[in-house]
């Protein structure tokens, strides 16, 4: 079965198609950071009119990628929630559209699921249960993954999402948007001892909170800037990078332990991170458990995540009609 997705959620236009829910026959991502960086950060309108401007073409290259007639595709699935709700709804139309005019099922995918699925591409012989780390600009959770369609949330972010508040903190540093990579890449050139920075505590166990480590990170450049004194950048990020890193596997490895899971999952943009990626292979092997990765071009936003979860979606009876709306803000 061969599924073309569609992805919109952000800043990144993408389509791919795959087959039976684990072979990429082809993938393609437009991204807008070039765009957005000019303002600090994603601006919805912009990045609503820039999915417009290249959707089509962004498909019709996966399609010819994928050297198939588009008639030939089995269904069209697309990223209906959450997201920025402008850019969601390019995404919606354009595959309420297309899968009317093939006469195929449209199949509607959670982003996070997508994330979640991104890791079945990478890995033939993953399978559920396992336990699985979201951790991106907007989502930070720790979920269950019982069966392919079929998800328990542990705990989440009660405000900032782990990449949101790298962004921010790299922003007060002075790095472009987006800042993750640019504290990742700097924090290895640092001391991460010399800035101490707190680990937020939240209610639930398995809960996390990043807005307040943000706010410290914004206070103490500003208390430095105020007093003249040197601001060391890279130790700066060494520490931010460590806490951060610190907090997630925590919490991770703790629920993995409460809830006897051997097999884990990281997925999601912040899972590009060279910090967190090492952190949690040091836990899995001392721990003994087994750790799966997502290659780092499987780990930001793309279609191909998408067209996999549509595919166990579609197993699993989740089809819609023209109805389908976008939903800015919907759980997983």
């Amino acid at each position: 079965m061969i599924i073309l997705a569609i992805e919109s959620s952000c800043d990144e236009t993408a389509c791919a198609l795959v087959e039976d829910g684990r072979r990429v026959v082809s993938s393609v991502v437009a991204s807008q950071i070039d765009e957005h960086k000019l303002y600090g950060g994603v601006v919805p309108e912009i990045a609503g009119r820039l999915h417009c401007e290249c959707i089509t073409n962004v498909v019709d290259e996966a399609v010819k990628k994928a050297k198939i007639n588009i008639s030939d595709i089995d269904a069209v699935a697309v990223t209906y929630a959450p997201g920025l709700i402008g850019a969601l709804l390019v995404g919606v139309s354009f595959a309420k559209g297309l899968a009317s005019a093939l006469d195929k099922p449209l199949i509607p995918v959670h982003h996070i699921k997508g994330h979640i699925a991104s890791n079945y591409i990478a890995y033939a012989e993953l399978e559920p249960p396992y336990l699985c780390l979201v951790v991106s600009g907007g989502h930070t959770h720790i979920v269950e993954v019982k069966d392919y369609t079929d998800f328990n949330i542990i705990g989440r972010t009660i405000d900032d999402a782990a990449g949101e508040a790298y962004d921010k903190s790299a922003r007060a540093m002075g790095f472009p948007y987006p800042g993750g990579i640019h504290i990742d890449k700097f924090a290895r050139l640092g001391d991460s001892s010399k800035y101490k920075l707190p680990h937020p505590k939240t209610q639930g166990e398995f809960d996390f909170s990043f807005s307040g480590l943000k706010t410290s990170v914004i206070n103490l450049i500003h208390k430095h800037r105020q007093n003249g004194d040197e601001l060391d950048i890279n130790s700066l990020c060494a520490s931010f990078q460590e806490t951060v890193t610190q907090i997630l596997c925590d919490k991770f490895f703790s629920a993995a332990e409460r809830l006897g899971y051997k097999k884990l999952a990281i997925a999601g943009g912040v899972a590009a991170n060279s910090g967190l990626r090492e952190l949690a292979k040091q836990r899995a092997a001392l721990l003994d458990k087994e750790l799966f990765l997502p290659p780092l071009n499987l780990c930001g936003d793309n279609a191909a995540m998408i067209g996999c979860q549509a595919y166990y979606e579609y197993l699993g009876g989740n089809t819609a009609d023209s109805s389908l709306n976008a939903i800015a803000t919907k759980k997983l």
